[in-house]
């Protein structure tokens, strides 16, 4: 691999444009390290799933830009991202993904708030009088 490759991740309302690159095997999230940006070791956990799932932790380096959405979705944005940014490398990779569940958009979003209750499925309290 001798250039960048760009890819794009989604998760919830969050969109992550993922830029992978020969490296030392650093992780830039929003011009921020990634342990800076993401507090919680689970959501470090969850970027980082499949750069080691296809031993390739220490080999790329990674920024990513992403917006919108929560901390969870944005770290699931970023790790969409990378995965198809890994597969545009080395297609060979694809099949240890995919068992993995990775490659998938997990494309579950927030139900819609109706009219006449208080939310997507609460109702307002019914009274008989």
């Amino acid at each position: 691999m001798a250039e960048a490759i760009y890819a794009t991740g989604k998760r919830k309302n969050a969109v992550a444009r993922v830029l992978v690159s020969p490296g030392s095997g650093k992780i830039i999230v929003n011009n921020k390290e990634l342990g800076d940006y993401f507090g919680r070791e689970t959501l470090q956990m969850m970027v980082r799933q499949p750069l080691e799932l296809t031993e390739n932790l220490g080999k790329l380096n990674i920024s990513a830009n992403v917006l919108g959405g929560g901390l969870s979705g944005q770290a699931g944005a970023i790790r969409h991202g990378i995965t198809k940014a890994l597969i545009a490398i080395d297609s060979s990779l694809r099949d240890k993904l995919k068992k993995e569940g990775l490659i998938t958009r997990d494309s579950r979003e927030k139900e819609r708030k109706k009219y006449g209750q208080k939310g997507a499925r609460k109702k307002f309290q019914f009274s008989k009088r």
